[in-house]
C-alpha cells in the first residue's frame, strides 16, 4: 500500500480557498480508488499508484506531496462520537 501526504500551498487566503475547493472537487471525482482519506493523507493500493501520481502532477507548484510505501498501518487513536 502507498500513503500520500500532501499540503496545499497558497499565500493569499482567497487563492488558498479557491485551490482547496478545486483540489477537493477533483479529488472526490477519484474517490473510488481511495481506501481511506483524512484531511492531508490518502492511502491506496499499489495498483493505483500511476493514477494518483498523474492526479498530483496536475497540481505541480500548488501542492507539496510525499509518497510512502508500506506494508501495514495501525491506527493509534480514533475519534469517538458522543451523543
Amino acid at each position: 500500500m502507498i500513503v500520500y501526504i500532501y499540503d496545499l500551498k497558497a499565500e493569499e487566503r482567497k487563492k488558498y480557498n479557491r485551490l482547496k475547493r478545486n483540489f477537493y472537487y477533483s479529488l472526490n471525482k477519484n474517490k473510488e480508488i481511495f481506501k481511506r482519506r483524512t484531511k492531508s493523507v490518502i492511502i491506496i493500493d499499489d495498483k493505483d499508484e500511476a493514477k494518483i501520481d498523474k492526479f498530483f502532477t496536475q497540481w505541480i507548484g500548488l501542492i507539496e506531496a510525499y509518497k510512502i510505501r508500506t506494508d501495514a498501518i495501525e491506527q493509534v487513536v480514533g475519534i469517538e462520537k458522543t451523543n
